[in-house]
């Protein structure tokens, strides 16, 4: 499991989650984008592309970084959901809190 963090170059962060967002390793992720945050970024962009798995409590924490993000005038949107995670957002409702896109490429691009 791991995250990266990088800037394109109209200065929004595209956070890439390798493996599953779970419990263990919320935090991290959390911490991350808080840093970014904290560092002057307002466009954020998690890219679950190689991603399998996402847990309540990583669901848990996307929802509680949109709030922090959007109270900072900021915007986060979720992009490479594969078809299990796209259900996993329509039944828990929150594919209409959050912008999904099928791509990275595709959120970056409507900002």
């Amino acid at each position: 499991m791991s995250f990266s963090l990088k800037k394109d170059k109209s200065g929004v962060v595209v956070v890439g989650v390798d493996g599953q967002l779970i419990v263990g390793n919320r935090q991290e992720l959390k911490q991350k984008v808080l840093d970014a945050l904290d560092g002057g970024a307002r466009k954020f962009v998690v890219d679950f592309a190689k991603t399998g798995y996402i847990d309540s409590s990583g669901l848990g924490v996307l929802v509680s970084l949109s709030k922090k993000i959007r109270e900072q005038g900021g915007e986060l949107r979720l992009a490479g959901l594969n078809e299990d995670l796209q259900t996993l957002f329509e039944l828990t409702k929150l594919d209409t809190l959050f912008a999904i896109t099928k791509t990275a490429e595709e959120a970056l691009a409507a900002f």
